[in-house]
């Protein structure tokens, strides 16, 4: 299977979860999502994390009251674990599937590490799909590389790249670099508020 084919493919990220090869997992809630959710007053809106991983982001949304979660991924064993580690709660739910055949209806989608493992064919798809599952007023959040890998998954990309990607579907509220990064990933992240528009 050639490299940018691996992205969709379960049995690469259930290998990936199985032989703890998560290189991108930073082991707790990365520090601008953190604060990004920290900021939002309303508790009962519905979020999505698509691709969630170990879904640290989840766990802080809980934390801070939050009563509607949905996490969704494609690989078995992840969320076997995810199942176990956060059973029994009510204000979250988790899907193990496919992204791209999901239906609902999402107030905020949060990106953390799942659109770089998509290859950049499916970048088209991956926005329309967004569009497609925010309500009315939502919103897709979270970061992006900023920067250029040999190869991938992660693939990379730039601010200029997703300003043409995105800006059919989303009016941009921030496409800024990220201040707060971690350090191995400082100078390389942007942080992206995008507003579903009318169309």
């Amino acid at each position: 299977m050639m490299n940018n084919e691996k992205s969709l493919d379960q049995d690469y990220w259930e290998t990936q979860y199985k032989t703890n090869a998560t290189g991108w997992d930073l082991g707790k809630v990365s520090p601008p999502i953190q604060k990004y959710i920290d900021t939002l007053e309303n508790k009962d809106i519905s979020i999505l994390i698509p691709g969630c991983g170990n879904s640290y982001e989840a766990e802080h949304l809980l934390n801070q009251g939050f009563t509607d979660i949905t996490l969704i991924d494609i690989a078995p064993s992840l969320v076997k674990n995810l199942q176990k580690k956060i059973k029994d709660d009510s204000n979250i739910k988790i899907i193990l599937g496919d992204f791209f055949e999901h239906h609902g209806e999402y107030d905020l989608i949060i990106e953390q590490t799942f659109f770089c493992a998509l290859p950049p064919r499916m970048r088209q798809n991956y926005v329309s799909k967004m569009y497609q599952l925010l309500s009315e007023n939502g919103k897709l959040v979270g970061l992006l590389f900023n920067k250029s890998f040999d190869s991938g998954p992660p693939f990379g990309g730039n601010q200029a790249e997703y300003e043409q990607l995105f800006k059919n579907h989303f009016k941009f509220l921030q496409l800024d670099l990220c201040q707060n990064s971690i350090k191995p990933r400082a100078n390389s992240e942007l942080f992206i508020e995008f507003h579903k528009k009318k169309i």
